[in-house]
């Protein structure tokens, strides 16, 4: 996690962003624009009653907010707050504040991983320019602590102007798209091996 994000240290706070139903309607937000209840609901597969629910919790934590109306302003309009978030494990956190980062790291890991399973699936029906400048790669690098928060600091700032929360459609090209950038930067802990086997299977088998 960068400097300069606001750190989650209430396990209330975590838990709250753990909900599927809350995590679908934060991405679909964090493309920009406003959105009813009804709308987002559709988005998290539950009702509007729900989705208004699931929202007033978000906005009480800061993540979303009032949006302005729009038509004859009868619908409650919602869009993505301005805040970033960070969290990470620590030797002195108490355990109902380990737990609740790890729910929320392993929901927020597997959602992750399964928008970028979706992208790779449908990867062969997107047009060549599309396919030409997706990416999946995975380096290993040798680095110090100061020199990785360097790096990630970097990677953000690079990231940042193209962000859709800030960027509008009238300032972006107009054949741009939403896509997402997943960025993991972490020391390797040590892989227990698992040794040699006990018997030399292929020894006895016969051509």
């Amino acid at each position: 996690m960068t400097q300069g994000k606001d750190w989650i240290s209430d396990p209330k706070e975590m838990r709250a962003l753990a909900h599927p139903a809350r995590l679908a309607m934060l991405n679909r937000l964090a493309g920009g624009g406003s959105v009813t209840a009804t709308e987002v609901a559709e988005v998290a597969g539950i009702t509007p009653s729900a989705a208004s629910y699931h929202l007033r919790i978000l906005a009480k934590y800061g993540y979303v907010e009032d949006a302005p109306p729009r038509g004859d302003g009868r619908e409650r309009l919602w869009k993505i707050a301005n805040k970033s978030v960070g969290f990470g494990l620590g030797p002195d956190d108490q355990p109902d504040v380990r737990d609740a980062k790890i729910r929320l790291t392993a929901v927020f890991r597997r959602d992750a991983n399964e928008e970028a399973e979706r992208a790779l699936a449908n990867l062969d029906r997107e047009p060549q320019e599309w396919r030409d400048a997706s990416w999946f790669a995975r380096y290993r690098l040798r680095v110090d602590a100061e020199e990785m928060l360097r790096l990630n600091q970097e990677i953000e700032k690079l990231l940042k102007p193209y962000a859709a929360r800030h960027r509008d459609e009238s300032s972006a090209p107009e054949d741009a798209r939403i896509v997402e950038a997943q960025v993991n930067l972490f020391p390797l802990a040590e892989r227990v091996a698992p040794g040699l086997p006990t018997e030399d299977h292929d020894a006895n088998t016969t051509a």
